[in-house]
């Protein structure tokens, strides 16, 4: 087989089409055009065209994938699952992850480390929710742990404070408003435990 002809396309102008035996077979880049040793009268196999198929679709998801790590911090599964959206197969979305977390682009410990810092700052919850939470969104159990080993926060303090935040002008007094507080800081990740301790705590602070 042999490359008969190579056409700038006429609606894009940085791609081209790659004719093998006078009928169309694949379509490139610009870039892939000069990189690819391509040109008219170029003998090239069944394996060379899949090889290229294969490339030039590798490079198209990469140059996806960075796009879409432009916009904010993303973590391995949701830039996998980009590709997958995108149309690119398990094999070339498995493929670009690899090459992406071994240039820096994905790290999935630096996306725990920005998200516990984010909820921290923002929505304070439990250590244990926050886990649930990551693991809910793909990232690996050991780096999660990894991560939350050198994280100690005194949890009873941020049960405490949120408590204090959204119910310190009430009665505690009240059983309807210890109930609310209860099931607020459950939802929270909160231990029933030290619920009932940070309850006891200010409440014994207001003389109750």
């Amino acid at each position: 087989m042999k490359i008969t002809a190579i056409e700038r396309n006429k609606k894009n102008k940085d791609r081209f089409t790659v004719f093998v035996d006078n009928q169309p077979s694949f379509t490139i880049s610009e870039e892939d055009y000069l990189s690819l040793n391509l040109y008219e009268e170029r003998e090239i196999t069944d394996d060379e065209i899949d090889y290229i198929k294969n490339e030039v679709n590798f490079r198209r998801a990469k140059s996806a994938a960075v796009k879409y790590l432009s916009m904010k911090l993303r973590n391995e599964k949701e830039v996998y699952l980009k590709l997958l959206n995108e149309g690119y197969d398990s094999k070339t979305a498995d493929r670009v992850v690899e090459e992406l977390k071994s240039l820096g682009y994905i790290n999935d410990k630096l996306y725990v480390q920005k998200y516990i810092f984010d909820r921290s700052k923002l929505k304070p919850k439990s250590k244990r929710l926050l886990k649930l939470e990551l693991l809910n969104k793909g990232i690996r159990e050991e780096d999660i742990d990894e991560v939350m080993a050198d994280w100690k926060p005194d949890e009873s303090v941020i049960a405490e404070n949120l408590a204090r935040k959204k119910f310190g002008k009430y009665d505690l007094r009240d059983e309807k408003i210890v109930k609310r507080i209860i099931s607020f800081l459950h939802h929270r990740g909160f231990s029933y435990e030290m619920i009932n301790e940070v309850i006891r705590k200010i409440k014994d602070g207001l003389g109750y």
